[in-house]
């Protein structure tokens, strides 16, 4: 066995164990080794699928940071282990995350029941770091109960929780605009439970009836969850209480489609893995840069179309 197997066993047996050091050393293999990081999750995958994961999204300044750390206090108080993954802008400098665990939710510092990285996004779209899933895998089989998932924060295009996350927690604030943003079909049929934090502003109230008047237009069958909106001030711990309690109904409720929504969203995933691998094998083994600038020139002056260009592609693709 070489060397770099029997280190990635190591790894992957003390992240089994639970060790914090070899959780944010993984993490951090999963964002820069894409082959190191497949041998990392072939290792633990058999051990994931425990931990229930939360995702929360929403525009920014709603306060999704100080909302998951009420959520992160008010589940270590029910004795539950909780993994944090917060994706965060990418610098433009660094390219790394330019908010950071270490400015955020530091009272859970020493708490050995509670891990929280932040990721950046790279310039991923759709609100997630493209290695999300794979560092809630990590979480997963590090043993934790609960894995959040707080998106970054970029507008209505976060859609791409729904597909990691087993509920969405869509965070509004009333007074800027979100009434309309919480009103467009891409953000709005991904909410399994809608929160309208800042409730003390003014607005909140009208905010909560916009949604609710919206969800009215909705058909909701015998047995469906109709999302419920809920109202919280983050800084104060208000409506936390009942936000938990609220998503342990939710988990309950739709206890018989999670196999089916795991599923689809496992068929999405790897629908992106082999997608990003055949990418790959183009630029290695199909199609160099120059070759690719001249298809792409031919194409943008109309001597080309895209359709024949990808089939061609393809058929080179296969015959390799």
């Amino acid at each position: 066995m070489s060397s770099s197997s029997t280190s990635g066993a190591t790894l992957a047996d003390r992240v089994l164990a639970g060790d914090p050091r070899a959780i944010a050393r993984a993490i951090s293999l999963i964002e820069d080794d894409e082959a190191a990081a497949a041998g990392l999750v072939g290792r633990i995958f058999a051990r994931t699928g425990r931990a229930y994961l939360i995702g929360v999204t929403g525009p920014p300044g709603v306060g999704k940071s100080t909302l998951v750390d009420r959520l992160v206090s008010g589940l270590r108080r029910r004795l539950r282990t909780v993994g944090v993954v917060a994706v965060d802008p990418t610098s433009p400098f660094s390219g790394g995350a330019i908010l950071g665990d270490r400015i955020r939710m530091q009272m859970h510092a020493d708490d050995s029941g509670v891990f929280i990285r932040s990721m950046a996004t790279r310039g991923h779209l759709g609100g997630l770091a493209r290695t999300t899933d794979e560092a809630a895998l990590v979480l997963d089989a590090a043993g934790k109960d609960v894995v959040i998932v707080e998106t970054v924060g970029v507008g209505q295009d976060e859609v791409e929780i729904a597909r990691t996350a087993d509920v969405t927690v869509l965070v509004l604030v009333p007074g800027t605009g979100d009434e309309v943003q919480a009103l467009k079909a891409g953000i709005m049929e991904i909410a399994d439970v809608f929160v309208v934090n800042k409730a003390d502003r003014e607005g909140a109230d009208r905010m909560v009836a916009s949604i609710e008047s919206t969800l009215a237009l909705e058909s909701f069958g015998e047995g469906k969850w109709r999302p419920p909106v809920l109202k919280t001030q983050a800084t104060t711990g208000q409506g936390v209480s009942e936000l938990l309690e609220t998503l342990d109904r939710f988990r309950e409720a739709s206890a018989p489609q999670q196999p089916e929504r795991r599923r689809g969203r496992t068929a999405a995933r790897l629908r992106e893995i082999l997608s990003a691998q055949f990418g790959r094998h183009l630029d290695d083994h199909v199609l160099g840069a120059e070759e690719r600038d001249r298809i792409v020139e031919a194409i943008a002056t109309r001597r080309l179309d895209p359709y024949t260009a990808a089939a061609d592609i393809m058929r080179r693709a296969l015959n390799k």
